[in-house]
């Protein structure tokens, strides 16, 4: 087994040199935690997709540079006086075992049992976090940088918790047949009022998709990956037919989408 601690030490000195006012790097030296934020971002996603393909060696490295995004951003904390990174790695070491009381304290909790404790953990958590503030909204730390199906979700969850949700699917695709002849209705005058009623359509079926078990945010994932792969079949049918795309009828189009769909797409 690799020595994780000297490794990560070993990077930790890295980032500072990186950092040294004197001797840095110019670029690392200009950066602030808004312009490393986008990159931080951008690396979840690569470690994602790294998953996604099942490209393990890829992942290391994904994995890799998301950690020198953590390694930045407590680099300047710390600079700052705020925090260093063994502040955040105790943070996060106790706060997970705050969350798994059935591991640490020999509980044998079924897993509704373990999702209510997890949720009554980040509540307290929350709550002990802004004691003696104003209430904070329930909604109020849900992260606005997340995508924008995914915080729909997270949205429509954290209001479901306390009692704001349709009882059934049922009355969510009620809901969403209603938006679309919203958006219908819209569509003649387009504009802000056709964008708000497609915003409010696309918020109604992340609501469907979390009432009838699916992730919204994979499910549409999982689309755009069918979509590129059927569109690839198609331009490589067209290829080998000696088509040209921008003169195809929508008769042919329709033909090369029906046996890409055909052939596994």
């Amino acid at each position: 087994m690799s020595d994780a601690a000297g490794a990560l030490r070993d990077l930790l000195m890295l980032m500072a040199r990186l950092r040294d006012p004197q001797r840095g790097c110019p670029w690392d030296l200009q950066q602030t935690f808004a312009s490393i934020a986008p990159f931080t971002i951008e690396e979840a996603y690569e470690v994602a997709d790294a998953i996604e393909r099942g490209d393990h060696g890829h992942l290391r490295d994904e994995l890799g540079d998301l950690l020198f995004q953590v390694v930045f951003h407590a680099r300047m904390a710390e600079e700052r006086g705020w925090f260093d990174f063994a502040a955040v790695a105790t943070a996060i070491h106790e706060k997970l075992v705050r969350r798994h009381p059935h591991v640490f304290a020999g509980t044998q909790p079924t897993p509704a049992e373990l999702e209510r404790i997890w949720e009554e953990q980040k509540a307290g958590e929350r709550a002990a976090a802004h004691r003696g503030a104003d209430a904070e909204s329930v909604l109020g730390d849900v992260p606005k940088a997340l995508p924008a199906l995914s915080r729909a979700a997270k949205l429509s969850r954290r209001a479901a918790r306390v009692g704001f949700d349709w009882s059934d699917g049922t009355q969510v695709r009620a809901k969403v047949l209603e938006e679309i002849a919203e958006v219908d209705a819209a569509g003649t005058a387009g504009g802000d009022a056709l964008a708000e009623e497609i915003g409010d359509l696309l918020f109604s079926v992340v609501n469907w998709s979390r009432h009838l078990g699916a992730d919204a945010e994979e499910s549409l994932r999982a689309a755009n990956n069918k979509f590129e792969r059927r569109f690839a079949h198609m331009e490589q049918t067209a290829r080998t037919q000696g088509l040209v795309l921008e003169k195809l009828s929508a008769a042919e189009w329709d033909a090369l989408w029906r046996a890409a769909k055909l052939n596994g797409g």
